[in-house]
């Protein structure tokens, strides 16, 4: 018996004349391969999203071969690629625009500052890249530990601290390495956070922040002058929410600045 032809619903016109910006598939769970600036890769697992543009006048797009394209990526997605997968989500898909990101957690191994004990530090990443922009935005989620300033001036004993979440956000032409993004965060903050401490380690932290002390206005000043720095940065954000130990609520500020001109 032969097979009847299916029909092909997504390509049949739209009569709306409404184009579509986005469309796509969303928070596929896919293994990748991020540059690691001490080890060269790191393989790890990360949420992927992939959209193109949709013209007026077709219905649908095909989503199958959105996976089919990520499956010809399956020994790893590595950021050195991305380019590539772009261009052919535009070639597989008939589409102007396309765009990529991902998600993931990635690991650093820390020492201690005292003991030297080594452990595992998470922190989240993402990567978003188009079609139609020479270059990539890299967003890194870095925890971090503040200390009032006000409350150490006006206490007789100790001050409140709370661990923070720097978020740095980048677009650069040429690599940033995330590891160099989180030592920005992380020295901007009256201390950075450890995975494994001992005693000793315990009372390094708390007296480097007791000398150290930082408002949530300080803490994104003194990245936003580090990244500022950076010629290879186009572009950046950097915020601070400090989870108060003392208070309902979370201190936020965040900076933002255009270096294209540089």
């Amino acid at each position: 018996m032969q097979n009847k032809q299916l029909r092909d619903i997504q390509s049949e016109p739209d009569m709306r004349n409404l184009p579509i910006n986005k469309v796509g598939v969303k928070d596929i769970s896919y293994p990748v391969v991020v540059l690691d600036k001490a080890e060269g890769k790191q393989h790890t697992v990360a949420r992927v999203n992939m959209f193109v543009d949709l013209p007026h006048n077709f219905r649908g797009t095909h989503m199958s071969r959105f996976i089919e394209i990520l499956n010809r990526y399956r020994e790893g997605i590595s950021t050195l690629i991305i380019r590539s997968i772009l261009d052919e989500m535009k070639t597989q898909l008939e589409a102007k625009n396309a765009h990529f990101e991902i998600d993931f957690p990635y690991f650093i191994t820390k020492e201690a500052p005292v003991t030297r004990e080594k452990a595992k530090m998470e922190y989240r990443c993402r990567l978003m890249a188009n079609s139609f922009d020479d270059f990539y935005m890299l967003e890194v989620r870095v925890p971090v530990l503040s200390l009032c300033p006000c409350s150490k001036e006006i206490s007789d004993f100790g001050a409140h601290n709370q661990r923070s979440i720097m978020t740095i956000s980048i677009k650069a032409r040429e690599r940033i390495w995330i590891e160099d993004v989180i030592e920005i965060a992380e020295s901007a903050a009256s201390c950075d956070i450890y995975s494994i401490l001992k005693r000793e380690d315990e009372k390094y932290i708390t007296e480097k922040a007791y000398n150290n002390p930082m408002f949530v206005e300080d803490m994104v000043r003194s990245a936003a002058e580090k990244l500022m720095r950076n010629e290879k940065i186009l572009w950046f954000s950097v915020e601070s929410e400090n989870m108060e130990s003392i208070h309902n609520h979370s201190a936020y500020a965040q900076i933002e600045m255009g270096l294209g001109g540089k």
